[in-house]
């Protein structure tokens, strides 16, 4: 067997294979006779032919002959049209289905960033297919029973804060009749500072941080309304969060820095997905160890917070509840050349 173009078939034929030699083998498959009977095949559409020949028995050679076309392009095909449909077609159902599938796992994504944030934060609509329907609900009413457990354990905390007073106003006014001067002194300034201690409870417990509106503020405005014209950076950064809350959080951060520290210098960078605040000082410092531990409640440093001065351990507390509250964070470093560094970190997205 073999594939030969017309050219090397005259090379074979006349020969021991084909008798009648090449011309007559061409002509009888052109006109549809002989050995090319069936084919009516046209002077140019004859590119190659495959040759099969047999020996016989008694010496003598059976031959075939067929046309060998060309392959055709594929675009060229009657097939390529109906084929480019229907692989276009499946492109676009699969890349629809893809985005049905992903737009409520990005939907869940954000609804759990916005509760991470604010744990009073708006309900995740409740609707798409059964599934993600019934995963929404499910959700709500997760976000509904911690909101509930926050808002006992809040008022627990502020009731428990509030009926300490009776008892502690009763012992004050039992502390003025002591006789000696000394240990009637010393009963009056531990209940103070138990009144104390009682009051910034019940502030913490009733923040109004989480509960406040909030609204589109000038942030740099409200950093230089605080730190007395000592303030580097932009003069105009828009920021969507609670106007008192923030300023609750900056200030104190500037007045520590201004009571432990001696100065405060206040610098603002906004990057492209953050605000980045930073507030030095030219105190001291603290110990590395403790950069994290002070902001635990009612955790003190007693080399630079005695109780003479008033602190109980709750303002650094409640800045960083803020601060996370608004997607952010808070976090205390040393400076190399000496002092303390408050970098608060929110986000602008």
């Amino acid at each position: 067997v073999s594939v030969v173009d017309s050219e090397e078939l005259k090379q074979l034929v006349p020969g021991p294979l084909f008798g009648g030699g090449h011309e007559g083998m061409m002509q009888g498959m052109r006109r549809g006779g002989g050995a090319g009977r069936g084919f009516g095949l046209r002077d140019n559409s004859l590119q190659r032919i495959t040759a099969v020949s047999l020996r016989m028995n008694d010496g003598s050679w059976l031959n075939f002959l067929t046309p060998t076309f060309g392959a055709m392009p594929f675009w060229s095909s009657g097939i390529f049209l109906p084929m480019l449909g229907a692989t276009l077609a499946v492109i676009v159902l699969s890349v629809w289905a893809v985005w049905r599938a992903t737009v409520p796992l990005a939907l869940f994504s954000r609804a759990a960033e916005r509760l991470g944030r604010d744990v009073n934060a708006p309900e995740m609509a409740e609707k798409g297919p059964a599934e993600v329907r019934r995963a929404a609900h499910s959700f709500n009413e997760m976000q509904g029973r911690l909101q509930s457990f926050v808002a006992d354990r809040t008022q627990m905390l502020a009731a428990i804060s509030h009926d300490l007073r009776t008892p502690i106003t009763r012992m004050t006014l039992r502390a003025e009749f002591v006789e000696d001067d000394e240990q009637r002194g010393k009963m009056l300034a531990d209940l103070t500072e138990m009144e104390t201690m009682i009051a910034a409870t019940l502030s913490f417990a009733r923040d109004d941080a989480a509960n406040e509106e909030r609204v589109q503020l000038d942030l740099a405005e409200l950093l230089r309304s605080l730190c007395d014209g000592n303030y580097l950076g932009n003069s105009h950064v828009t920021f969507f969060g609670a106007p008192l809350a923030l300023r609750r959080v900056f200030g104190n951060l500037i007045g520590n820095a201004v009571k432990y520290g001696g100065s405060a210098r206040v610098a603002l960078i906004q990057e492209k997905n953050s605000i980045i605040v930073t507030i030095d000082d030219d105190g001291p410092g603290i110990a590395d160890s403790e950069t994290e531990r002070v902001f635990n409640a009612f955790y003190r440093l007693e080399q630079s917070r005695s109780r003479e001065t008033g602190g109980v351990g709750l303002g650094l507390a409640v800045v960083r509840s803020i601060v996370r509250g608004h997607g952010g964070d808070v976090t205390l470093s040393n400076r190399d050349g000496g002092g303390l560094r408050a970098t608060v970190t929110l986000p602008t997205d």
